[in-house]
């Protein structure tokens, strides 16, 4: 398994874009414009892609650790880090008069079921 491949993986696991990647290289001191991190995500056999060496995934991963952990002077709990970098979607709240139309339809798709045949007691 190459550094290429250990990059791809954290990013899909920790669900980081790229920009996100370039704030976590500059926590250690680590320029890197988004260009030259793309490379890295490329297939093999493309003309710009790039491999990915030993400093910069060394620095990638320290630059995690900040990320998540925080600094001695300012921890930081890692799921709840984890948790505000996963982007959400605002929940739509359906309007009032649209839900009574539902309700609308569906009781009038729905009628009362008339048994033909009687329970024996």
């Amino acid at each position: 398994m190459t550094n290429n491949d250990i990059l791809k993986k954290l990013r899909v696991a920790l669900r980081l874009r790229d920009d996100q990647i370039v704030d976590i290289l500059q926590l250690v001191d680590f320029k890197i414009s988004k260009s030259e991190l793309g490379a890295f995500f490329r297939k093999e056999n493309h003309p710009n892609y790039m491999e990915c060496g030993d400093q910069v995934l060394r620095n990638f991963l320290n630059g995690l650790v900040l990320h998540l952990r925080g600094t001695r002077e300012e921890p930081k709990n890692p799921g709840e880090v984890l948790l505000g970098m996963t982007p959400s979607k605002p929940e739509r709240v359906p309007d009032d008069r649209i839900k009574k139309q539902q309700l609308r339809k569906m009781e009038k798709a729905v009628t009362p079921v008339k048994y033909k045949n009687k329970k024996k007691s």
